[in-house]
């Protein structure tokens, strides 16, 4: 009975969450221009519709480039970072750690203000590199986190296995720390990724309506006519997360992602 009841409260639990997506999935496959659930016939001329429309498309690559560029970027500071709090373990580790997560614990209306006020001085407000920088600062508390939980998962004893026989730092953290480190490097990159593939308010604030995202693009649908071509775009954006985070779950370490101790560990 209690299994019975175990698995019950799971399967409405996993409806009551996939709900959403259901109604979406359900818009997008309307015959007729309009928002409609359950959907007033099938039709998937609003998929075709959306690789087929140059305003869409446009969106569509300024999203992919900005979530694959501004992801790098997260890295990029992200990874010296991680590096340095676990080598070396200054007393103002806590700062530089929260200092590092500050842009994501922040309102994000307070952040994408600060951003929207620094580029405007700079005389770079509506530039595509503008976001690109904005998102990468913006998200670099995904991959700082990864990563540090991929640096406290090294055994030390490799490191000075190492350093014993006679390899230097570099050669050590290229042989040694980087393929161990590997998982949580694809694995922040591929949160940063996604979540810039979906953020909204910086891309706004920093860029206006120079540089059109998806996101961006279905607000001005909503302002301008509705278009089961918004719903197309949600399912696939779900449907691509879903794929990376699957690829995570599958090939990454996804309890030590989310925070779980290693054997041995306290």
């Amino acid at each position: 009975m209690s299994r019975a009841f175990s698995r019950s409260y799971i399967a409405v639990l996993a409806l009551f969450l996939c709900a959403p997506l259901i109604v979406v999935i359900g818009v997008s496959l309307n015959a007729k221009k309009q928002l409609l659930f359950p959907p007033a016939g099938t039709s998937l001329r609003w998929y075709a519709e959306l690789f087929a429309d140059d305003a869409w498309l446009g969106a569509v690559a300024n999203s992919l480039l900005i979530a694959t560029t501004s992801a790098l970027v997260a890295l990029s500071i992200a990874l010296p970072l991680a590096y340095f709090l676990w080598r070396y373990r200054v007393r103002y580790a806590r700062a530089l750690f929260a200092l590092g997560v500050a842009p994501f614990l922040l309102p994000p209306v307070i952040t994408a203000l600060g951003f929207l006020i620094f580029w405007a001085t700079l005389g770079f407000y509506g530039q595509l590199p503008a976001v690109v920088i904005s998102h990468g600062i913006f998200f670099v508390t995904l991959p700082l986190v990864t990563l540090s939980l991929g640096f406290e998962a090294i055994d030390p004893a490799l490191v000075e296995a190492a350093e014993t026989l006679g390899a230097d730092r570099r050669r050590v953290f290229r042989t040694v720390i980087l393929p161990l480190i590997r998982p949580y490097l694809v694995s922040g990159y591929a949160f940063a990724f996604v979540l810039s593939l979906n953020e909204y308010i910086v891309a706004y604030m920093v860029a206006g309506f120079t540089v059109e995202t998806l996101p961006i693009k279905i607000f001005n649908s909503l302002r301008y006519g509705y278009t089961p071509v918004m719903a197309v775009v949600a399912v696939l954006f779900a449907l691509l997360a879903a794929l990376i985070f699957g690829l995570v779950g599958r090939f990454g370490n996804l309890p030590r992602l989310l925070g779980a101790l290693g054997p041995g560990e306290k």
